[in-house]
């Protein structure tokens, strides 16, 4: 990766796949993450927070995200939405930009910047963990899954099953 380019690393309040997004993520150079507010507390409650210490982090803050014109001045090279909520899904697909993640994913788009999203509600049923380590079965509502199926057939974006196939879209897609 070019060294002045960066990729936007989104963080919504999404547990499942939050620890293996984190890993990747952290593996690269030039990754500025962004954390929604829920992201904040959760990783809280995972105890991750840490992993982020030393490296370039931005909080939703302002009502006007006004850090999103990065994508126009093509700063970033890539916005990556990983692990991604079913309600950051639902708003993407829906064309809603009401915080910075979401306002994120709209500019990323008009500004023909390529966008990954791991959705965390992939399946009709799926085993995740909770913040104390427990295995807890999740039943993704079926407009949840209509909304990735939505978001799947965006122009400019690329919706991965999981972490692994997060990895192999930064290995091979990203100039």
């Amino acid at each position: 990766m070019d060294s002045r380019r960066r990729i936007a690393w989104c963080l919504t309040g999404a547990g499942h796949w939050l620890e293996e997004a984190l890993d990747l993520a952290l593996t690269l150079e030039g990754v500025d993450f962004f954390l929604s507010r829920a992201a904040e507390e959760v990783l809280k409650m995972y105890r991750l927070e840490r992993r982020l210490q030393g490296q370039p982090v931005f909080r939703d803050r302002m009502a006007s995200a006004p850090l999103s014109g990065r994508f126009a001045q093509q700063v970033y090279e890539a916005l990556i939405v990983a692990p991604a909520t079913s309600n950051s899904v639902a708003k993407f697909a829906l064309g809603i930009s009401d915080s910075l993640v979401t306002t994120f994913f709209a500019q990323a788009g008009k500004s023909g910047v390529p966008i990954a999203v791991l959705p965390t509600d992939m399946e009709t049923s799926m085993m995740s963990h909770d913040p104390a380590g427990r295995s807890v079965l999740v039943r993704p509502r079926p407009i949840d899954l209509q909304s990735v199926e939505r978001l799947s057939a965006m122009d400019g974006v690329t919706v991965l099953r999981s972490p692994r196939d997060l990895a192999r879209w930064l290995g091979e897609d990203l100039p």
